[in-house]
């Protein structure tokens, strides 16, 4: 079983490994929803200097506490949820609730009032169904600011919505007029 610090650096390996950098560990994501097989991941990480003796166990002990549930393991196959640098990963379009949340910072505002929520360095706009995970994901980068989306206004401007599971819905963008801060 691996400690907090082990399962810190384990999770951050992880994402850099399935997210960011797949092709520096000779790993092959499936292009349509980012997977690779359990065991191909435990080759990568078991060549890395710190991390020779990786069990499935530990691999099994980041995904189950991941705070953001970052990583989901089906069919012998593992991804990312919410997909960020490597080729896009598809969803099937869903219903969302009526209303969504999004963490941003306060000097993001301008911009985004402006030019309304844009995937920026990621692949989606990344919006949660509470306040939680929004809170989570804006906090990491400044003073707090949590956006309420009205996702029935931004359906009828062509907003197409994909669960991405655990409480986390992504759109390709959210135009202005969507949305209105919840807190600040």
């Amino acid at each position: 079983m691996l400690n907090p610090a082990q399962e810190k650096s384990l999770s951050k390996l992880m994402s850099k490994v399935l997210r960011h950098t797949p092709e520096e560990f000779n790993l092959i994501l499936d292009p349509e929803d980012g997977s690779c097989s359990i065991d191909s991941l435990l080759e990568a990480l078991q060549a890395q200097p710190q991390w020779p003796t990786t069990s499935l166990e530990d691999v099994e002990q980041v995904v189950r506490n991941s705070d953001k549930q970052r990583f989901e393991i089906k069919d012998g196959r593992i991804r990312t949820r919410y997909g960020h640098s490597h080729d896009k990963v598809q969803y099937t379009p869903g219903e969302p609730p009526a209303v969504l949340y999004h963490g941003t910072n306060r000097k993001a505002l301008p911009s985004i009032e402006k030019e309304g929520l844009r995937p920026m360095g990621r692949q989606y706009v990344h919006l949660s169904e509470g306040t939680h995970f929004a809170a989570l994901a804006g906090s990491r980068r400044g003073e707090l600011v949590i956006l309420k989306i009205d996702t029935l206004k931004a359906k009828q401007l062509g907003v197409t919505f994909y669960y991405a599971g655990n409480e986390v819905w992504l759109a390709d963008r959210v135009p202005v007029g969507c949305f209105m801060i919840f807190n600040s």
